[in-house]
């Protein structure tokens, strides 16, 4: 249950604790959250547990440094430890930064790497496992994120619209992409089996999913239904964190990972690929198909229209779409 926040008292006396307060308060997103935390205290064991109140830009300034330096980090690693710092100084210790020394670095901008559309089908079918290859066919045919898959819930399907609801998606926006005709019977299938495990679930006084926010307050029965229960469940129960209840979550993302990880492994396709090439593969495919730009930043929920720019100079047509002299 790591995307589940941990709880905190309503009055934390430990610096981590009042951090995390503080973001939470911000409505960070539990994964930004554990990502500043990670920075923010690697900056004040770099000084030697020095409060960060007592310290300014010269201390940002060579943390900054000894990361490039000795470190060898890169830019976009680099550049999320200062935003790190930057929400400790101006959100929560409210205290002025003043000028520091330290210039953003610019990033070297890379093409997505993304699959021929025969290349992502092998893939696919070398994954074993019967639920892993649903949910990889689902990042292919709808461009979703690993975690959007992941935490996908049975009520998110709509199978009369084909189209599938994204909630809390990146940027904790909601979405609604289309459902491949062609998965509405797999995923019918997989509906019948988180059923029957909801009604086994139920008999062992563990069918009570997580829900966000206050709906659990809102809506007491909700967690109870299986309009809730998530669509890939986890293989067993665990216990919630933040309520100490027994509950069955989502199947843990490190491990369809893993299961997309060794197919292209065995596949002997020589790119630097992982999970997330489905959603870029996703994105060309409608692009070769003659879609605009706008419908594709809806589908995948871009915030900027730069961003799905990219994927113009990924078609499948050589560079530029050029033609070679010697063709």
């Amino acid at each position: 249950m790591d995307d589940i926040p941990l709880p905190i008292s309503d009055n934390p006396i430990r610096l981590v604790d009042q951090l995390r307060h503080c973001m939470r308060i911000k409505h960070l997103s539990y994964s930004t959250e554990k990502t500043y935390l990670y920075w923010i205290l690697n900056y004040i064991r770099f000084h030697n547990r020095k409060h960060p109140s007592q310290m300014g830009a010269v201390d940002v300034d060579d943390y900054l440094s000894y990361l490039a330096i000795s470190r060898k980090v890169s830019p976009h690693t680099q550049a999320i430890a200062l935003n790190a710092l930057v929400f400790l100084y101006h959100r929560f210790l409210e205290k002025d930064l003043g000028k520091l020394n330290f210039k953003r670095p610019k990033f070297r901008k890379k093409p997505p790497v993304v699959f021929t559309h025969d290349e992502a089908l092998f893939v696919i079918s070398i994954i074993k496992n019967s639920t892993h290859q649903l949910m990889s066919k689902i990042m292919y045919g709808a461009g979703l994120r690993l975690m959007e898959c992941c935490r996908l819930r049975v009520k998110d399907i709509d199978f009369g619209l084909n189209e599938i609801l994204i909630r809390g998606g990146k940027g904790n926006k909601d979405r609604h992409t289309l459902l491949p005709i062609t998965l509405t019977e797999d995923l019918k299938s997989q509906i019948k089996n988180v059923r029957a495990l909801h009604q086994y679930d139920t008999e062992l006084g563990c069918a009570e999913a997580w829900l966000p926010n206050a709906l659990n307050r809102k809506y007491p029965s909700a967690a109870h239904s299986l309009h809730w229960a998530y669509l890939f469940p986890a293989v067993k129960p665990a216990l919630d964190p933040t309520s100490n209840k027994l509950r069955r979550h989502h199947v843990h993302e490190s491990i369809l990972q893993k299961s997309i990880r060794f197919a292209i492994k065995k596949s002997a396709i020589l790119k630097q690929a992982s999970s997330h090439t489905f959603r870029h593969s996703f994105a060309t495919r409608l692009l070769e198909s003659g879609y605009d730009l706008r419908t594709i930043q809806e589908l995948l929920g871009h915030t900027d229209i730069r961003t799905t720019e990219i994927y113009t100079h990924v078609l499948n047509r050589g560079g530029r779409a050029v033609q070679s002299p010697i063709d």
